[in-house]
């Protein structure tokens, strides 16, 4: 991988990443490395499918905190969701509550249109020229179910953020101009610069053909990726890809399906695994990016803003923490509680910042936790889940796990009317797994669809989850500040109906409406 990289760099990521210029979705390679040269052969075009992986582990827009996949995590996963709390940090109060999300100047508005249309361009770069290439046929369809995985996967991250939740989309067919809607760019009208915005069903429609192609390719073709790329596409990133996407649909039965599928050779991690800081891979790791030391984004990356022990000074300043009616849901008996700092009493933090006060306390879990310096500061509920494997922030950053798919099959099983079988994924996601011996799923109605939520925000807390979550559900969020009982700051405390910001919807950003005419 790191040599990939390297020879990436070099011919200017493939000759496929987008430029910067006035013209900003250019395709034009911005060396002399031409895309004739890269599709000559099969094997210069697997460098442009590690391109895309590289893309996604990268920093974007020369912005320290636009880091590919990592970013649309935290920033838009969780920072604008009600799990997650940074209360010491209150001059991105804005950030957190979400309030650039109707700004089409903003550049948090526009970072996961860039980004994931990058990717996009350079999937339908792939794709317009693999078919000539010099190489086997088999390797030619493994290189296309790629480009075609990789395409789908960021269209289903953007219809999440930029297309109304499926209920309130008049079954796929609404679109807005400028705040509910996509561009559908493919490799028939890559050169056409002025597209309409398309409906989330119309969005949807793609991600399903892509996906249903991509898997038979991967049949087909007899090709797997070697064991340890778990950054690059398979079979099985391909029907994750799928079930999230259903499940966003609320194509339940499909979701089921691919989820099922997904999942199969992926056994869900060891509590070992679990509580060894989320960086890098083990069994259950369906997707992921590449996260060694030899190429890390330093100050830039997921875990240098989030990891508990990460050497940079935003997180020894200003800990991540688990919102303490999250963790208060968490039973005493599940080792996720023991992933948390536990204040014991409100006398041992400010009530400002939900800061340690108490001296013991702190000596205790910096014992604990040898990596946490003491040039950290530590907070109530502090998240001690997400580690790095170095300093600042090295790591693998996961994007598929087994977990999501057994959540996936819970829920698709209660709205199939399905509820035992939702109760018997909930027991093997949490009491088979040991993650919680003395758990037992008995709920039904609407009391299993509650347990099902809560333990979506349990195991997948900071994965980027939340926000997302809520909005499909489409429920409000709530957030209490210190004086309400919770540990947000007071900036941060602010509810969220279903209705704020466009239904949570991120508008059309300037710079796509000033390119694309389709849009003026």
């Amino acid at each position: 991988m790191k040599t990939i990289y390297k020879i990436l760099i070099s011919a200017a990521v493939a000759a496929t990443c987008w430029s910067c210029s006035k013209d900003y979705l250019d395709t034009y390679p911005t060396s002399s490395t031409s895309a004739a040269t890269i599709f000559e052969t099969t094997e210069n075009a697997k460098l442009a499918v590690n391109g895309i992986a590289r893309i996604m582990t990268s920093q974007h827009l020369s912005t320290q905190g636009f880091c590919g996949e990592g970013t649309i995590k935290y920033m838009f996963g969780e920072f604008p969701g009600e799990n997650y709390s940074i209360p010491n940090l209150t001059g991105w109060s804005t950030v957190l509550n979400n309030e650039y999300i109707t700004r089409n100047t903003s550049s948090y508005t526009y970072y996961p249109w860039f980004y994931y249309y990058m990717m996009i361009g350079n999937a339908n770069e792939i794709l317009r020229n693999i078919d000539a290439a010099e190489g086997p046929q088999a390797e030619k369809d493994f290189i296309t179910a790629q480009a075609l995985t990789f395409r789908a996967y960021a269209y289903t991250m953007l219809v999440q953020l930029y297309c109304y939740r499926w209920a309130d989309s008049e079954n796929g067919t609404a679109v807005s101009k400028l705040n509910n809607g996509l561009v559908l760019r493919t490799e028939e009208n890559m050169d056409n610069t002025d597209v309409p915005l398309s409906s989330s069903g119309a969005v949807y429609e793609l991600i399903y053909s892509d996906l249903q192609r991509a898997v038979d390719l991967f049949t087909s073709c007899g090709i797997d990726r070697d064991p340890d790329d778990l950054w690059l596409p398979n079979i099985d990133v391909a029907n994750a890809t799928w079930a999230r996407a259903a499940l966003s649909k609320q194509d339940y039965a499909t979701a089921l399906e691919k989820a099922t599928l997904a999942k199969a050779d992926y056994p869900l991690m060891t509590n070992d695994e679990y509580q060894s800081g989320f960086n890098a891979p083990n069994q259950e790791w369906i997707f992921g990016s590449f996260g060694g030391s030899e190429e890390n984004l330093y100050y830039y990356s997921y875990f240098a803003y989030v990891g508990y022990d990460a050497g940079s000074s935003r997180v020894r300043g200003n800990p991540s923490c688990i919102s303490r009616e999250l963790f208060e849901e968490i039973p005493a008996t599940d080792i996720r509680k023991g992933m948390y700092l536990d204040p014991i009493s409100e006398d041992n933090y400010s009530s400002s910042n939900g800061e340690l006060t108490n001296d013991d306390l702190i000596a205790e879990y910096k014992t604990k936790y040898p990596s946490i310096t003491s040039a950290h500061k530590l907070a109530a509920y502090n998240q001690l889940k997400v580690g790095v494997a170095g300093t600042p922030g090295i790591g693998y950053l996961n994007h598929f796990r087994s977990a999501e798919m057994y959540l996936i099959i819970a829920e698709s099983n209660y709205f199939l009317s399905n509820e035992q079988a939702a109760r018997e994924a909930m027991n093997e996601l949490t009491r088979d797994s040991g993650r919680d011996p003395q758990y037992n799923c008995d709920a039904s109605g609407e009391a299993l669809l509650d347990e099902i939520k809560l333990y979506w925000d349990i195991e997948l807390f900071l994965e980027g989850f939340d926000w997302f979550n809520k909005k499909r559900w489409n429920e409000p969020l709530v957030r209490h500040s210190f004086d309400e009982g919770g540990n947000f700051n007071s900036l941060m405390s602010n509810d969220r109906d279903v209705e704020f910001g466009n239904r949570w919807t991120y508008v059309t950003p300037l710079i796509e409406i000033q390119y694309n005419r389709a849009l003026q």
